[in-house]
């Protein structure tokens, strides 16, 4: 994360011919080429905070600048980027949570089936042998790595760490069955998925549920049959979220039952099934949903969904515009309604992913999942014929590119390491490049220089920080070169190292 060089003239100007495509290039950290953003729409009563996404594309797509984790401010620009050695390796549900009460980032990184090949050895969106998970301090340094237990692998879909400081998580693991009474070949496979809770500092499993034992798959709304496009493996669940309740339950969603599921975790019973074949709730017409994502405990007997509604089977029903989804739910009449609903505009039809974060000031955040996007929508919400309604906060990513999340977060980043520094030398001045990758207290830079290493003077007090990467033009003809990070109130807080700047 420590890059300083120093670029002749040439690579300024490939520097800037590059500038205008939909990646960044930055002269102080050439390694570094997060996706640029657009944002559609920005007003001011959008929560504070940065946007922690983790973008990758489909085997079939283009992916735009680096796959890894990004945190953005809210107007595009990187605050911290940690790309991943290929496109074939990818982050996932990257954001802020607190560990010790400490906050930390945490992340699912590996590989997703559909990512690396058209050939589907798994069913697609399952993770492959070998991921992990990662929690990362302030300093951006990992402090922990963690794997599913029992034979299981660590799953893209959910990692939590709970006010226990344990991690609550998913795990998928392939069991031998025979699916012809599903309608599916006889030698296959179910996709079991598991929850499981470990102890983070000793790596003791605590708790363990998996959903072949207690939920029957053929209650599937994704047919058997599909197992033949990924190696005879039947994804006739989908886990993809679990939430903690107050009442030592678990929320859990499942894609491809259409259902949401409330856990009893001390005897693993399920209490009750919202939504597919055998809902325990009668749901209003207009709060149905399907192959669904992210369901979330609100308060007074509400949840929220991400409603991808839509493209995930040819048994769908006719596509319908995929949104954010709060219902109540009325348990002495075991009825559901729809009470919020947060449609895009222009409409999406979004395949899979996606959540809704709520924020603190009520507002709510929807990461669009596999359609570049993601929004910020005030509590109200808008309706499929009034779409264009109290959105605050709207940005596209480039091209196909797509994060599995997203979040919008505060967060406070205090690398270790030393800030860049580049330095190019033109016809008539000498330019400077400052940045440093994750400092969130970076107000200002201050710029060094003098004929030898041990003779650097100030030459500029203050430059205020612009972006990710600072410029300046100086006349100075001395052949060394440094930078001082300033935060808001002229301390120093990172000083970068001393750069010789050829033909001096």
């Amino acid at each position: 994360m420590n890059q300083e060089n120093l670029y002749d003239k040439e690579n300024l100007h490939l520097q800037i011919d590059n500038s205008e495509q939909q990646v960044w290039n930055f002269i102080s950290a050439p390694d570094l080429h997060p996706m640029k953003v657009t944002v559609n729409v920005a007003k001011y009563r959008s929560a504070p905070g940065f946007i922690f996404v983790a973008p990758y594309t489909l085997y079939e797509a283009t992916m735009i600048g680096q796959t890894g984790s990004l945190i953005m401010d809210q107007s595009g620009n990187p605050i911290w980027f940690n790309p991943l050695c290929s496109t074939y390796i990818q982050n996932s549900d990257f954001r802020v949570q607190a560990y010790h009460e400490h906050p930390v980032l945490t992340m699912w990184q590996g590989t997703i089936s559909g990512t690396q090949s058209s050939e589907l050895n798994l069913p697609a969106g399952d993770p492959e042998p070998g991921a992990y998970y990662l929690i990362l301090n302030q300093h951006y340094d990992i402090i922990k790595k963690i794997s599913a237990r029992n034979g299981f692998t660590s799953d893209l879909h959910e990692f939590t760490i709970t006010n226990r400081n344990t991690a609550l998580f998913t795990a998928i693991k392939q069991v031998p069955a025979d699916l012809t009474p599903y309608g599916g070949p006889k030698e296959g496979y179910i996709d079991d998925y598991s929850i499981q809770e470990i102890d983070i500092e000793t790596g003791k499993l605590l708790f363990f549920w998996n959903a072949l034992s207690h939920i029957n798959p053929g209650e599937s709304m994704l047919p058997a049959a599909s197992a033949a496009e990924s190696n005879n493996i039947w994804d006739c669940y989908h886990m993809n979220s679990i939430d903690e309740g107050p009442d030592n339950s678990l929320l859990i969603s499942m894609r491809n039952m259409w259902a949401i599921y409330k856990l009893d975790k001390e005897t693993g019973n399920i209490i009750w099934q919202l939504g597919g074949k055998h809902s325990d709730f009668t749901i209003s017409p207009d709060a149905s949903f399907s192959w669904q994502h992210d369901a979330r405990y609100r308060a007074d007997n509400r949840i929220s969904m991400f409603d991808d509604a839509c493209c995930a089977s040819s048994t769908s029903p006719p596509q319908c515009q995929s949104h954010g989804l709060i219902l109540e739910l009325d348990f002495c009449n075991m009825t559901a309604i729809a009470l919020r609903k947060y449609f895009h505009c222009p409409p999406l039809y979004v395949p899979s992913q996606g959540n809704v974060q709520k924020l603190p000031n009520g507002n709510q955040l929807i990461g669009w999942g596999q359609k570049p996007y993601l929004s910020e929508f005030e509590e109200a919400g808008n309706t499929i014929s009034e779409p264009c309604i109290n959105i605050l906060y709207d940005v596209q990513f480039p091209n196909e590119n797509m994060s599995y999340r997203a979040f919008k977060n505060k967060w406070i980043g205090l690398p270790l390491y030393s800030p860049s520094i580049a330095a190019v030398k033109t016809s008539d001045c000498t330019e400077i490049y400052a940045s440093w990758n994750g400092s969130t207290e970076t107000a200002a830079w201050q710029v060094l220089s003098g004929p030898s290493p041990c003779c650097l003077t100030v030459i500029i007090e203050r430059l205020p920080r612009t972006g990710f990467e600072t410029h300046a033009k100086i006349n100075s003809e001395c052949a060394y070169y440094q930078v001082n990070a300033l935060d808001s109130c002229g301390h120093v807080i990172g000083t970068s190292r001393i750069i010789h700047l050829n033909g001096q």
